[in-house]
């Protein structure tokens, strides 16, 4: 009996067929992602593609089913196609320990897949996937958890609402990666400081397990990772074997404030287009750290300097040291070792948290908080939980079936459905319709054109003359921004003579056109770059065949009623409710217009209709009401 027979005979012939041929991405191998994957291969999908950045930590092993002790600090990516694999070999799976926003994933490679899913923990990337699939012009299943509350929500250009369409609260779960060697916000160097530094001086260090894998491959290619991460796991032994002792202090703070810093500073490519981080002195701070800790941590509502922060985190470690070495002294024979957890309100826990994430914040350019201040952040972490996880992984697989199902956008948009868990609810599963791209949208409103450019020999007044004023009929009020710089616009003209090389235009790269003009104002322009050595007898910009770029449609402005009722009207107000003029309103558009080009909106989630989950009975397609 053939594997997929109960599969082919719950979803029918046809959807089964066109199952089997798809070629779907995956992005994100973590908690979402190892259960979606299970779900895809079981399923039956023929052509799997993961992408992850991420390795895998002690902590993820309660809820990421497919790695063990022995893949810790190995490739999520990697690990989970070996795992995955497993459960059905027929399927083919594809893995990639890259960052999703690495040029290599171009819009090109985007188009190759049929569906592509979303099992992401951070905004930024989840933001980039979805621009990505909307340029690419490929149905996006977006999906996310935070504690019991999980969604799952189909995108698709120009027929649904985008990632971006609604504001979204800024979540408080964080990638590893983010946290280990990107951080750009205090809450990063918090979670690092109390997740990740404290747990491995006096919780369960990841390293206590025995999770390197000793054994070659079958290439004998796995010898100077396991050199690796043997010297790693060597070093941090060695700190945690001072303990105790006055050199402490120093080993712990060399480690991860110096030498940690500068492995990352040697890593170039991380740092092109963004500020590097700054090693602290363990000496230069100890000099200039003349007030004892115990003056500096009764005034707990004043941002420490970083002086005052090396002392705090200094006199830390010593109480929890002595701490941890009474409770193992006292810790009866057989007995496991003690541990130390992390509190808000136990004082020396917390004191060496702020300490932390203070000093990391310095390196990192990031302004430090006071200790009153961290403690209502560190207190305030959702922890990710296992079934949320597989509940939203099915769901998944649920919206995707519709999606293969329905190529008409109109069956589409009755049959697929914006799916939301709340245990609060009756049922705990909700769903909406899905909902009408917003036109106002910073990300789906844009129109999306693919420029190939000698970026060697292209200046931005070729884009600008040829290619915008020439060829599309920009007047002369536009702008062009990349990632939120202004590179040119009426008033900035400094870019002109630069190439695209010059400004660090590469493949992949993204420029955004923004129309001021106040009559026939043409929608946003996402330009992708396609960087190609061009013939030096050819203009270093192809030019774009047959392009037109679609204008806005007018929206009326309100304007004030005259006063009735005996009710007075200033200032445009009538009756309590403000209302701008024509010129007041041009005025205002103006005004943001020349503080900034791009507004990235936030995200957030609407639960308020309650509806039932409901598919097709026919073609043998199960029911779930």
């Amino acid at each position: 009996m053939a594997r997929d027979k109960f599969a082919q005979q719950s979803l029918g012939g046809t959807l089964h067929g066109l199952v089997k041929k798809s070629r779907v991405l995956m992005v994100g191998a973590g908690g979402i992602g190892c259960e979606l994957l299970k779900n895809l291969v079981l399923t039956g999908f023929g052509e799997i593609h993961i992408v992850d950045l991420d390795t895998i930590d002690l902590s993820n092993l309660n809820r990421q089913f497919l790695f063990r002790n022995e893949h810790i600090k190995k490739s999520k990516a990697l690990v989970a196609k070996e795992s995955a694999h497993k459960f059905n070999p027929n399927v083919k799976i594809e893995a990639y320990h890259d960052n999703i926003k690495d040029p290599q994933f171009d819009v090109a490679w985007f188009q190759s897949f049929n569906i592509i899913f979303n099992a992401l923990d951070n905004i930024d990337a989840r933001r980039h996937v979805n621009k990505m699939c909307l340029a690419a012009n490929v149905p996006l299943i977006e999906s996310g958890t935070t504690g019991f509350n999980g969604n799952v929500q189909v995108i698709k250009k120009g027929d649904t609402e985008c990632y971006d369409c609604v504001e979204k609260p800024i979540p408080k779960v964080f990638a590893t990666c983010t946290i280990r060697s990107t951080p750009s916000q205090l809450i990063h160097c918090i979670v690092w400081g109390k997740s990740y530094l404290f747990a491995e001086l006096f919780g369960i260090s990841e390293d206590d397990a025995p999770e390197l894998d000793q054994s070659l491959d079958k290439d004998g290619n796995n010898a100077e990772e396991i050199a690796e991460l043997r010297k790693e796991a060597t070093k941090l032994k060695r700190v945690r074997e001072q303990m105790g002792s006055q050199d402490f202090p120093r080993a712990v703070f060399e480690m991860v404030f110096k030498d940690d810093i500068e492995r990352l500073l040697s890593m170039e490519d991380m740092w092109k287009g963004k500020k590097a981080p700054v090693a602290l002195d363990f000496d230069t701070l100890s000099e200039e750290a003349t007030a004892p800790a115990q003056t500096i941590l009764q005034d707990d509502q004043r941002t420490w300097t970083t002086a005052e922060n090396f002392a705090v985190f200094v006199d830390s470690l010593h109480r929890l040291s002595q701490r941890l070495e009474t409770e193992r002294a006292q810790t009866e024979v057989g007995n496991s070792a003690p541990i130390l957890s992390f509190d808000k309100d136990d004082v020396d826990t917390l004191d060496f948290v702020v300490a932390s994430a203070n000093l990391r914040a310095a390196i990192f350019g990031i302004e430090p908080r006071s200790k009153f201040d961290i403690k209502q952040m560190a207190g305030n972490i959702i922890p990710a939980i296992a079934t949320t996880n597989a509940m939203t992984a099915g769901l998944c697989v649920l919206q995707a079936f519709k999606i293969l199902r329905y190529s008409d956008p109109e069956q589409l948009k009755r049959q697929a459905k914006i799916v939301f868990l709340n245990r609060q609810t009756n049922g705990m599963l909700t769903a909406e319709k899905l909902r009408e791209p917003n036109p106002e949208c910073p990300t789906c409103s844009v129109a999306h054109v693919t420029l190939t450019v000698d970026t060697a020999r292209a200046k931005l007044s070729d884009l600008v003359d040829d290619i915008l004023k020439g060829q599309l009929g920009y007047g002369e009020e536009f702008s062009i921004t990349k990632d939120g710089d202004l590179l040119y616009d009426a008033d900035e003209d400094a870019h002109l003579d630069k190439t695209f090389s010059d400004l660090g235009l590469v493949a992949g790269s993204s420029l955004t056109i923004i129309d001021d003009a106040d009559e026939n104002k043409k929608v946003n322009v996402q330009l992708t770059i396609d960087a190609k050595d061009l013939s030096s007898a050819d203009k270093p910009i192809n030019p774009l065949e047959d392009l037109r770029i679609a204008t806005r449609p007018k929206v009326a402005v309100p304007v004030a009623a005259p006063a009735t009722n005996g009710h007075a009207k200033a200032n445009g107000t009538t009756n309590g409710s403000l209302k701008r003029t024509a010129d007041e309103a041009s005025l205002e558009d103006d005004i943001v217009r020349k503080k900034g080009k791009v507004m990235e909106g936030k995200q957030m989630m609407d639960t308020d209709d309650i509806l039932v989950i409901e598919d097709e009975k026919d073609d043998g397609v199960i029911e779930i009401d």
